[in-house]
């Protein structure tokens, strides 16, 4: 990390003609890209670390030439030398789903929404004037090979894994009936290609601004409708998707300056609703059947409640026999119900007790008179303690938890631990128990049982909604003065 820190400080000194006064390390994304916010001019500018270089020319390329249309992307301020390293305007910390989480459906967040949709018919009908698509990350154009990808994903990483019978030919045969469908569209212009509430930023003057279209491609505009509309952790309400519709296709219409058919428009963008509802079930498959990571497989009941509510509400121009039992059999009560973890509710009697401590001062009692729980040994994880730059510091500072996620095989740990002490929560919960005792151990109790013992806890609490009683034994006997976790504020471990 701290190469990483060096180089984009000294692209930033090229740039500015001075160093940064202060180099903050930013959360990772879901790509391997760093991200830095550096301080020391009259703003703070976001330095950005890929070893990707296609994927950073397709970034530095695009927002150059959107920059120059007045559309609302980031600036780029500077490119390194090997074009790993680049400096971008600073839009702040707070996107679109931020705003939405903390004020919920309400009319500012809907004015939100739909000035964002504004700015994408702006971005894509604007922005593919002159462009050149050679400058794309993968494809030139989001045609039936792409569609076909898509769909597939979803085969593969979701519907194989229910392990349910279906004809897998004719299944096929629909996919290309209906990649046949979509690629025939009257609109292709810039397509986002990822274009949903966490890459739109909402800067201090209430506008909003965009990120991540690196991957954007030529494509049907209404597969962006479709995402920020229909993102499953959004959740927007039925009429809000409406009428976001709506008035998109009435700007579009403006900015395209000719009759838009509305109708066939509509048919289409229902077309690309099933595609990314399909494409989201595949990710999440992906994340949580086969990277066995949590989070994802608490989001799949929403996203096949929403793929349901599509299936009886809306229609598309085309009758695909095969696809529609496949969909069926994805939305049967028994597959929701597989996905979906009991959870507790204000009456349920279930504690659990999550402890660090350090095996030199030995294994906290158990007050509750119950016994038993889990004691799970961290020693075998990489102990950053070892090492000068992180012995001061505890599991909750933002570089031990770097190193511990990045240089170690701390996740792997944890998700066994979750797989062993899922199954105990769930049954108490369902038996009425009140308490269950799990204690992380390490050399010091100081850095690696700190940093379990924080994520089971978030765990715990995202999937199952129990209550936690989270104590760090040997941080609390020295008056720790950062009792959340690092980069959380208030109630938000509480939250997704």
């Amino acid at each position: 990390m701290q190469e990483m820190i060096d180089a984009v400080s000294a692209v930033y000194k090229s740039w500015a003609g001075q160093e940064p006064t202060q180099v903050d390390v930013l959360p990772q994304s879901g790509s391997d890209r760093r991200y830095f916010r550096l301080h020391g001019g009259e703003k703070p500018v976001i330095a950005t670390y890929g070893a990707n270089i296609p994927e950073n020319d397709s970034f530095i390329y695009f927002s150059t030439q959107f920059k120059n249309k007045e559309l609302h992307v980031p600036k780029v301020l500077a490119v390194g030398e090997d074009r790993t390293i680049y400096l971008q305007e600073d839009l702040g910390d707070v996107s679109l789903l931020n705003v939405l989480e903390a004020k919920g459906f309400t009319q500012e967040v809907y004015d939100k929404f739909k000035e964002s949709l504004h700015q994408l018919a702006r971005l894509q009908v604007l922005g593919d004037e002159g462009l050149d698509y050679d400058k794309c990350l993968t494809n030139k154009e989001f045609g039936k090979q792409a569609i076909m990808a898509d769909l597939l994903y979803f085969k593969y990483y979701f519907l194989d894994g229910l392990r349910k019978p279906y004809d897998k030919q004719k299944l096929i045969d629909d996919f290309e009936a209906l990649s046949s469908y979509l690629t025939f569209t009257e609109y292709k212009f810039f397509m986002f290609r990822d274009f949903q509430s966490r890459n739109i930023m909402v800067r201090e003057d209430g506008s909003t601004y965009f990120i991540d279209y690196q991957g954007g491609m030529k494509g049907a505009p209404q597969y962006d409708v479709a995402s920020a509309i229909w993102q499953a952790r959004a959740n927007l309400p039925d009429d809000w998707k409406h009428s976001l519709l709506e008035d998109y296709m009435d700007y579009f219409e403006h900015i395209i300056e000719k009759p838009l058919n509305k109708e066939a428009f509509r048919s289409q963008y229902n077309g690309y609703v099933l595609i990314r509802l399909l494409q989201v079930l595949g990710a999440y498959g992906f994340r949580g059947l086969f990277e066995r990571k949590a989070q994802f497989l608490t989001s799949i009941p929403q996203a096949l409640q929403n793929l349901k509510w599509f299936m009886e509400n809306e229609t598309m121009g085309i009758v695909l026999t095969e696809f529609r039992k496949v969909l069926e059999i994805c939305t049967d009560e028994e597959i929701v119900q597989r996905f979906t973890p009991i959870q507790a509710n204000e009456n349920t009697p279930l504690v659990v007790k999550i402890c660090s401590f350090s095996y030199k001062k030995g294994i906290p009692e158990d007050a509750s008179g119950n016994g038993g729980g889990f004691v799970f040994d961290c020693r075998g994880v990489d102990n950053p303690g070892r090492l000068e730059a992180y012995k001061t510091q505890h599991g909750r500072d933002k570089g031990v938890m770097e190193f511990l996620e990045r240089q170690t095989r701390m996740q792997d740990f944890l998700n066994s631990v979750y797989d062993i002490v899922d199954i105990s929560v769930e049954q108490y919960i369902q038996r009425g128990f009140s308490n269950l005792a799990v204690n992380f151990g390490c050399t010091g109790g100081q850095h690696r049982s700190v940093y379990a013992a924080d994520a089971l806890a978030r765990h715990l609490k995202n999937k199952y909604k129990v209550k936690i009683d989270l104590c760090h034994v040997v941080q609390e006997a020295k008056n720790w003065e950062n009792p959340l976790p690092a980069g959380y504020k208030g109630e938000e471990i509480n939250k997704e």
